[in-house]
């Protein structure tokens, strides 16, 4: 198992941006993805992204697209979730996990403590 640890939630008026970022405790891994929950609701998947040295394959729910984008630093085993144009409902703890692929986004790792997001109208 490795151990993810998200950061960069926070508090943000609806139309702002956040930066959310994952370290992925050095090591780094061709497909990544970004969960998230909200009060009351099962945990959701939000996006992923598949890196190769040749191409990149990317999926994103349909709530998300045009705002979200998963990105990584390899450097610095970092995966990171820029969130842009913030609505009331992006609301929830986010997660980074581990996935399968872009096309079956199903975690294979346990889950880290996640980071707040709360977005006010």
């Amino acid at each position: 198992q490795v151990q993810l640890v998200e950061s960069g939630g926070g508090l943000v008026q609806a139309g702002g941006s956040l930066r959310l970022s994952c370290s992925t405790s050095g090591r780094t891994f061709s497909v990544m993805g970004w969960f998230r929950q909200a009060p009351g609701k099962e945990r959701e998947f939000v996006a992923a992204k598949r890196w190769s040295d040749s191409s990149s394959t990317v999926k994103y729910v349909d709530s998300v697209k045009g705002r979200f984008t998963i990105s990584r630093d390899s450097a610095k085993n970092t995966v990171y979730l820029q969130m842009n144009s913030l609505k009331p409902e992006d609301t929830a703890v986010y997660y980074c996990n581990t996935v399968f692929s872009t096309n079956d986004p199903r975690p294979t790792n346990s889950w880290g403590q996640g980071t707040q997001v709360t977005v006010s109208s």
